[in-house]
């Protein structure tokens, strides 16, 4: 980039490197240390200059976002379900399509008092905390195998004040049940995947999943019915084409009512099912 010294200047400049607009303002805001979502302060101050100290440390972040890295690892922090959440290398940066999984959550949970929720393959935390956030009268466990993700989410937890408790393991294993409600976006990209050039900056082990994508949901979808109270409910989130074989993998497992939701964008995101009163291995 050449020098620049207005703010509008410093945006057109980014923009004309094929950067995207929304990604060079919030870059800007966090040298400038103001909020990401003072948007509008921009353009109420687009006449005001860069110090050489900010333009220099603003270009460098625009390289390393032109090179693939997100937005969220750049400035630390990522909003996800109106919560303000720091993020890192060390997790997935929190993508709002997943917000169709906390509301299809929170839908189910509006009859249950008190009730018990598993988010497996926590990350950062974002569908825990967004749940217990508003459900303060839950109990909610973040699961995840990476301790430097539960590093991030326990990190999250405290300084939002949430009790959301977080436990090391392997989706499922050694939990004690029953849940009302299991939820899970896990990794679901085909290894071979060549999308997943694109995403080299995120934990590849919270991305791929064998073959096909599913190897981490068959696991999930076996494990569940043992930890699920009796009318409890399974939700997971998949990739966009990854609907029917969820499905079909949930009424294998002795899943009813299975059913899927769609994002903003109309693409069929999250899959769940409940497993009978009757048919619950919880109830023995």
């Amino acid at each position: 980039m050449t020098t620049v010294t207005t703010l509008a200047q410093a945006l057109a400049q980014a923009q004309a490197t094929g950067l995207a607009r929304i990604d060079a303002q919030m870059l800007l805001l966090h040298v400038l240390g103001r909020s990401t979502r003072d948007r509008a302060w921009l353009l109420t101050h687009d006449a005001d200059t860069l110090t050489a100290d900010a333009l220099a440390r603003w270009q460098a972040l625009c390289a390393r976002r032109a090179a693939g890295e997100p937005v969220a690892y750049l400035t630390g922090h990522k909003e996800f379900f109106g919560l303000a959440l720091q993020v890192d290398a060390r997790v997935l940066d929190p993508r709002p399509d997943t917000e169709t999984l906390v509301e299809w959550a929170l839908e189910l949970l509006t009859p249950r008092p008190a009730p018990r929720v598993a988010d497996l393959g926590t990350g950062s935390g974002a569908i825990a905390l967004a749940l217990q956030q508003q459900r303060p009268d839950a109990q909610v466990l973040a699961v995840d195998a990476s301790a430097d993700a539960l590093a991030v989410a326990r990190a999250n937890a405290q300084r939002l004040g949430l009790a959301v408790q977080c436990v090391h393991g392997d989706w499922l294993a050694g939990l004690a049940g029953p849940f009302d409600i299991i939820v899970s976006n896990p990794p679901y990209i085909p290894a071979q995947d060549p999308h997943l050039a694109a995403l080299t900056h995120e934990p590849l082990s919270a991305l791929a999943s064998g073959a096909d994508g599913l190897d981490d949901i068959r696991t999930i979808v076996a494990q569940a019915p043992a930890l699920l109270a009796p009318g409890g409910w399974l939700l997971l989130e998949h990739g966009w084409d990854q609907a029917p074989a969820v499905q079909t993998l949930l009424r294998a497992a002795g899943f009813a009512q299975v059913q899927g939701r769609n994002d903003l964008a109309g693409i069929a995101r999250c899959s769940g099912g409940t497993m009978p009163v009757g048919l619950s291995p919880a109830m023995k």
